[in-house]
């Protein structure tokens, strides 16, 4: 198992290949993300967070995800477009991932292992799923689909100062 978050390979949304080591000493926000979702307008939230911390050493990072009811069918082309054209999205996003089943991306493993849901369940049950991860590429916490992004500000605040 990996030590911390920085260890994963990732590809961005132009299929780049990238380390997280790249996001190395920032607190990051890592969510599973859907276009055609009722929780979509989430987004605008998670911009908002990108733009007020990422002077400080933050960043969110977006994952689409089509595992729930095929709500991010589109290709990653379409799934760029639409962040930058609804959204102004300057955060990074990256391939479309499984985040459950025999095909889990690695890195979601991990984060699923080291902050698991309700009755230490290890399955994400919904789209924008929010991961909470310190400087030193810790899991620090996990939160909801339903958690809007403005109620996790004073926690990155304080892994910030």
């Amino acid at each position: 198992m990996a030590a911390n978050i920085y260890e994963f390979n990732v590809t961005d949304i132009d299929h780049t290949p990238h380390s997280l080591s790249e996001f190395k000493d920032q607190v990051l926000l890592i969510v599973n993300t859907a276009s055609q979702c009722g929780l979509t307008p989430q987004y605008e939230g998670l911009e908002e967070l990108h733009k007020r911390f990422n002077s400080q050493g933050f960043s969110v990072l977006g994952f689409p995800c089509d595992q729930f009811l095929h709500q991010e069918p589109a290709e990653e082309p379409e799934i760029k477009e639409f962040c930058n054209t609804q959204y102004n999205i300057s955060f990074p996003l990256f391939s479309k991932v499984s985040v459950n089943g025999e095909k889990t991306n690695p890195m979601y493993a991990y984060l699923k292992q080291q902050a698991p849901g309700i009755l230490n369940s290890q399955k994400i049950k919904w789209n924008f799923t929010k991961f909470l991860v310190n400087r030193q590429g810790q899991v620090i916490r996990r939160y909801a689909p339903v958690i809007k992004p403005s109620r996790i500000a004073n926690d990155i605040q304080k892994l910030l100062t």
